[in-house]
């Protein structure tokens, strides 16, 4: 050191000069990598000019948030199918953008779901098509419509093979929704539902006060029940009040877990009025076609990913839940006649016919249903495995 002046010693250049080429030769490398990892290359610098100034260390991109709300009280099991939607997409999207989850009720009421997400109330919802059935009778075709050849997996398959999905959008612009919707989870066969005494007859049900939704309560009203619609949450206060004397909801486990069992004790299994019913998830247009492609990409590749989770969810929960339910809660396990399914045949040949005469695009529809069904069903049927003997011989005669 330079005792007077603190600074470097004046005979010793060349080995400040090598210092000085390995600093900034070290500081070149690490800008070369920092430009490598922003995905950019380093550009030569010009002749004469002054040397480029450091570039900023790269920013992580903000998170776009979606606020969804599902159409279900909180001890629901479809709130946990939901969730495993939610869970994917924001796994997959990588802090990009995160879909917080709100349950039934956190801002609007079950069946206001898709007016929110229209208006940019909710950014996004979980729900089933005929929660906004008051819009259009057309919109309970699309899952959650009575019998039309297929059950929901092969319905589902129209929606994503069949022409569906165009149908499905032409809806929502002729009723000028301005949403996005994808679909999910072909849902087991509902139970016809929960009964204070059994039916052994179409006869039986002619009067009573009764429980559904959508197009199913015009099957029902054409079979002489007195159809009230109502969402899950207020199916058991309406039947401990004598609102109603009867309801179908959805599964055992979702039965289950709102009570229904503490109401009924009759249980009967298997149905016609809504055999192929599936999620709708939907999202405020405006919205959804401001993300990335890449990000529209994966919330309906998300979907899809869902309708297995929510298919596996539902097999291991609704059968656990139907033995406890016969064997710790005493309810009486009934599979619906044979001759209720052919009065619900008959009764949905008068509403479909009455409902295509009135709406051409319903007709539209139901024949599209029907040309996909004719020929997915029937190849179908005749290669199918008769499982229910397979499983008798293994198991023993099928019953509680």
């Amino acid at each position: 050191m330079n005792e007077k002046t603190g600074g470097e010693k004046p005979d010793q250049p060349e080995k400040n000069l090598g210092r000085r080429k390995f600093i900034g030769g070290a500081s070149a490398v690490a800008t070369a990598a920092l430009l490598a990892a922003c995905g950019k290359k380093e550009e030569p610098a010009k002749s004469g000019a002054a040397p480029a100034a450091a570039p900023a260390v790269a920013v992580k991109p903000s998170t776009v948030t979606f606020k969804m709300q599902g159409a279900w009280g909180a001890k629901d099991i479809f709130n946990e199918m939901a969730e495993e939607y939610v869970k994917r997409v924001n796994e997959m999207a990588e802090g990009r953008l995160r879909i917080d989850y709100l349950t039934a009720g956190a801002v609007v009421k079950p069946f206001e779901v898709m007016d929110a997400v229209n208006k940019g109330v909710l950014d996004a919802g979980h729900h089933v098509p005929v929660y906004w059935y008051g819009k259009s009778k057309v919109a309970s075709l699309f899952g959650s419509g009575p019998i039309n050849g297929c059950d929901a997996q092969q319905t589902l398959a129209w929606i994503y093979r069949g022409g569906g999905f165009d149908l499905y959008n032409e809806l929502l612009k002729k009723l000028e929704l301005d949403v996005v919707g994808y679909f999910c989870m072909p849902m087991p066969t509902q139970p016809l539902g929960w009964f204070k005494k059994p039916v052994t007859s179409a006869a039986d049900m002619v009067g009573l006060k009764y429980r559904t939704v959508g197009l199913a309560a015009d099957l029902m009203q054409e079979m002489g029940l007195k159809v009230t619609q109502l969402p899950g949450g207020e199916i058991v206060p309406a039947m401990e009040r004598g609102v109603i004397d009867a309801f179908e909801f959805n599964n055992p486990t979702s039965d289950m877990r709102f009570g229904a069992q503490d109401v009924a004790k009759n249980y009967m299994m298997g149905s016609f009025h809504q055999a192929m019913e599936f999620f709708e998830i939907i999202f405020n247009r405006k919205k959804h076609d401001a993300l990335p492609k890449d990000l529209q990409a994966i919330l309906r590749y998300g979907a899809e990913a869902a309708s297995a989770s929510n298919w596996w969810t539902a097999m291991d929960n609704y059968s656990r839940d139907l033995d406890e339910l016969a064997n710790v809660h005493k309810v009486n396990v009934i599979r619906t006649p044979k001759s209720i399914f052919e009065a619900q045949l008959k009764a949905w040949d008068v509403v479909s016919k009455r409902l295509s005469d009135e709406d051409p695009f319903f007709k539209k529809v139901v024949e599209s249903q029907r040309a996909w069904s004719k020929r997915v069903a029937r190849y179908w049927f005749i290669n199918d495995a008769d499982f229910k003997l397979g499983y008798e011989h293994i198991h023993g005669k099928l019953g509680f």
